[in-house]
């Protein structure tokens, strides 16, 4: 019985050997990772984030001897490569990274890259394996912006995410948000495939002031060949409504907002309290009192200021209409139509 427990642990321990050999875990096998492909900004520098391993017996033979070499064609050696970088621009090849980065991508043309690893001893090795497909775009990606739409109440704290590709870890992009609404703290964020992105986060108080007007994010790449910067956005146009969550007191202060979408636009907004004007523009700051509780806005726009008439009821009374439907000619002709009614009354009282 002693026998076979010792032959099946044995068994056991064989296969799970086999198994960490074939994943690598533990016998060490030439591998490396890699992205599948990179594009490259042109006149950028760009870095291309690699990994490898060796296989167990040539551990000890990782020093400061190796050098990686590129190449646009899996057989090479380090007598032909095409790209020789220097050490400045690699990883650490003794902690097994390869990471290379590229200043000058004028050395690099659209097509599949291959790396060897070529150390002053018995390690030298070319991964055909795997490759990583360069391309080259003449404008940067737009940003992304998390969330890409925005509707809250007034009052709600937002917190709006802007991401960027980094592709040159070096240079990485300039992060600005239109308007500047606060603080943003930056970050440098790593991909599963190890490539980056540049964030900014910004968090503000959601307002009606924020309500329908444009919030912006650029990222401003910057090129290493001479060439002018090129820059690329992401906007979106916040929904703020106004939920208030209980009664006003009296002789609190409130801001009164007055908004419409007039065609032709609106030139003036006037505020009154049934009867004195008593404020203009499109918010108004009022103390609210339960002797002053009423207030109305009125909007004015090119064809109601064509057609108001102070002190005239009826022409005021079609004054505002036509300010609500701001469109010049029906309200032209409801006018000459009030006009001529007007003076049908007056004729049959005459």
């Amino acid at each position: 019985e002693s026998l076979y427990k010792t032959v099946w642990v044995f068994v056991v321990v064989v296969v799970f050997l086999s198994l960490c050999c074939v994943s690598g875990a533990l016998c060490g096998t030439f591998n490396i990772k890699m992205p599948k492909n990179i594009n490259v900004l042109r006149g950028s520098c760009v870095t291309i984030p690699c990994s490898f391993d060796v296989e167990s017996r040539f551990e000890n033979n990782l020093d400061d001897s190796c050098k990686a070499y590129w190449n646009d064609s899996p057989s090479f050696n380090s007598h032909n490569a095409k790209l020789k970088p220097t050490k400045d621009m690699t990883g650490d090849l003794k902690k097994k990274d390869c990471t290379t980065t590229f200043i000058n991508t004028n050395l690099l043309q659209r097509s599949k890259y291959y790396i060897r690893l070529e150390c002053n001893n018995a390690l030298k090795y070319r991964f055909s394996q795997t490759g990583v497909d360069v391309s080259f775009i003449d404008d940067p990606p737009s940003p992304t912006l998390t969330p890409s739409t925005l509707e809250v109440k007034e009052g709600t704290s937002v917190s709006l995410t802007c991401s960027a590709p980094a592709p040159c870890w070096s240079h990485p992009p300039a992060l600005t948000w239109t308007p500047n609404l606060g603080q943003s703290q930056e970050t440098l964020q790593e991909n599963q495939d190890k490539t980056k992105v540049k964030t900014s986060v910004i968090s503000f108080t959601a307002s009606h002031l924020h309500h329908g007007n444009k919030i912006c994010c650029t990222a401003a790449y910057r090129k290493q060949d001479g060439s002018p910067d090129v820059t690329a956005e992401t906007s979106l146009t916040p929904d703020i409504s106004c939920d208030p969550s209980g009664p006003i007191l009296e002789n609190q202060k409130v801001t009164l907002t007055c908004s419409s979408n007039a065609q032709p636009a609106v030139e003036n907004y006037t505020w009154s309290d049934g009867g004195a004007l008593i404020g203009t523009g499109h918010t108004l700051n009022i103390t609210v009192s339960t002797i002053n509780s009423n207030f109305f806005c009125n909007a004015t726009n090119t064809v109601g200021f064509k057609i108001q008439a102070k002190k005239n009821n009826l022409s005021f009374l079609l004054f505002s209409f036509c300010s609500n439907l701001f469109i010049g000619v029906i309200c032209s002709l409801l006018i000459l139509r009030g006009i001529i009614f007007v003076l049908q009354i007056f004729t049959l009282i005459l």
